[in-house]
């Protein structure tokens, strides 16, 4: 009962650990992932129409950012 205790706190411990990293790793895949979409819509001679809306969003952010900190 007593090598029973470090046991489960190192299994505790690994766990977290890699369950952590992984679900990282994977995070990261993904981000990457989108981010070599956009760069590939981004050269594409014709835009597609979801780039082209998230190009609006953009910006009419900045243009709203920008008349903010030019009114003050």
């Amino acid at each position: 009962m007593i090598d029973f205790g470090p046991a489960v706190i190192l299994g505790l411990c690994f766990g977290f650990m890699f369950g952590t990293g992984c679900s990282l790793a994977i995070m990261y895949s993904i981000y990457l992932g989108g981010y070599r979409k956009a760069v590939e819509e981004s050269l594409a001679p014709v835009k597609p129409t979801r780039y082209l809306q998230a190009l609006k969003k953009i910006e009419a952010r900045r243009a709203r950012d920008e008349a903010a900190s030019a009114s003050r």
